[in-house]
C-alpha cells in the first residue's frame, strides 16, 4: 500500500495537526502550533506533550502573545516537561519572530534553521508540516523505519548520514508534510521499538529487515555509558505562616531560570553544604532523578517556624507558591518535605 494512502485512513489525532482529508479541501496548519508542537516534542512524548500544549495555545494563543510573557511565567507552565533550555529558546524564539519578523514565521528552510532554539530536525518539520515545502524530516521514528527498511547496520549516532540519505530518496514532492506525518505514525504506531507490527505494515514489501526476520533488531546501537551517580543536598525552610524559601537557579545550565530550593552543588563526591539560615533542621528522607547525563541523589533536610532572614534566596507565601510549577526533581523535594 502507498504511505499516504495509509496515512489518509489512519493518521493519528493531534491537537495541532491538520488532517490530510482537511489539508486536501485546502486548509493549511498554523505554523505558531507546528512549532509549538515540535519543540514540546523534542525527547518527550505524544502523551505527554498534548496537555501541555493545550495550557500553552490556552495562555498564549498567538506567538505575539507568548513574545510578551514574564519569563517566570513560561517557565512554570512548562515545569514537568523536563529540558528547559527548550522552554528558553521557544521565548528566545518568539520574541525573534515577534518583534523582527513582524510576527511571520520564515517559510524556507534555510530561514527557520537561523532561529534561536530551531536545529535541523525542527527546521525541516516546519518547512514540511506548516508550508508543504520539501524537506527530509528525521526524528528516532523515522530513522527506526529506515534503518529496519534498508537493514543498515551500522550503529546509531555514526548512521544518521546513512538514514537521512535513505529518508531523502524517499521524500516525495507533493504532500511533503504529510509524508513527514505518515512516517512518523509509522513509526509510532507500526514500525515500533519492540514488537514491530510487520504484517499490517504499508510498507511490508519492501522491508529487508521484514524479509530477513530480523526487523525487531534495528536500528543497530552503540552500548550505552554507565550514567555517573551525583550527590547533593536540598534545604527546605517553612515559615509558621506556610511560606516556603525559594531560589532562582542561574539562567545558564541545568534547571536554568527556574524555581528550586536552596542547598549544595551535585556532585559524585558527598557535600553535606550549610542551611541556608538558622532553624531545627531534620532529615527529611532521600530523593532520586534521572537526568540525560547522570543521576542524582539528594538529601532532603527540613526546617519548620524558621525566623530572621535567609542567606540566600527568598520567602513564597503558601497563596504563590505552587508544587506543580516545579520542576520534576524539586517537585519530588517538596513531597519528602511535606511528610516531616
Amino acid at each position: 500500500m502507498n504511505l499516504l494512502k495509509w496515512y489518509d485512513m489512519h493518521a493519528r489525532d493531534m491537537p495541532w495537526r491538520v488532517p490530510p482529508g482537511d489539508r486536501k479541501m485546502g486548509i493549511v496548519p498554523n505554523p505558531y502550533h507546528i512549532w509549538l508542537s515540535e519543540v514540546m516534542l523534542q525527547q518527550t512524548t505524544v502523551a505527554a506533550v498534548k496537555s501541555y500544549y493545550r495550557k500553552f495555545v490556552e495562555a498564549w494563543p498567538t506567538i505575539g502573545d507568548l513574545a510578551v510573557a514574564q519569563d517566570a511565567d513560561v517557565l512554570a507552565a512548562w515545569a514537568g516537561l523536563g529540558y528547559y533550555a527548550r522552554a528558553r529558546n521557544l521565548l528566545k524564539c518568539a520574541r525573534v519572530i515577534a518583534h523582527e519578523m513582524n510576527g511571520v514565521f520564515p517559510d524556507t528552510y534555510g530561514a527557520l534553521l537561523k532561529l534561536p532554539g530551531i536545529g535541523p530536525y525542527t527546521a525541516a518539520a516546519l518547512a514540511s508540516i506548516a508550508f508543504n515545502q520539501r524537506a527530509v524530516v528525521l526524528d528516532g521514528n523515522v530513522e527506526r523505519v529506515m534503518a529496519r527498511l534498508y537493514r543498515v547496520e551500522e550503529p546509531l549516532p555514526e548512521s544518521k548520514k546513512a538514514l537521512h540519505w535513505y529518508a531523502d530518496q524517499l521524500t516525495p514532492n507533493e504532500r511533503s508534510g504529510d509524508y513527514a506525518q505518515a512516517v512518523m505514525d509509522l513509526g509510532a504506531t507500526i514500525c515500533t521499538p519492540r514488537s514491530p507490527n510487520c504484517g499490517i505494515c504499508p510498507w511490508m514489501q519492501n522491508c529487508e529487515g521484514r524479509k530477513m526476520g530480523d526487523a525487531a533488531t534495528y536500528p543497530r546501537k552503540m552500548p550505552k555509558k554507565i550514567k555517573p551517580v551525583r550527590q547533593g543536598v536540598a534545604f527546605v525552610a517553612i515559615r509558621n505562616n506556610g511560606a516556603v524559601l525559594m531560589e532562582r537557579r542561574p539562567d545558564k545550565g541545568l534547571l536554568g531560570g527556574m524555581l528550586g530550593w536552596p542547598g549544595t552543588e551535585w556532585c559524585e563526591e558527598v557535600m553535606r553544604g550549610q542551611p541556608p539560615m538558622d532553624g531545627e533542621w531534620r532529615e527529611a528522607g532521600d530523593v532520586r532523578h534521572t537526568f540525560t547525563h547522570f543521576h542524582l541523589e539528594l538529601s532532603v533536610f527540613v526546617a519548620k517556624n524558621v525566623e530572621g532572614d535567609p542567606s540566600t534566596g527568598s520567602f513564597l507565601s503558601k497563596e504563590i507558591f505552587s508544587p506543580s510549577n516545579l520542576p520534576t526533581v524539586m517537585r519530588k523535594v517538596w513531597d519528602v518535605a511535606k511528610k516531616r
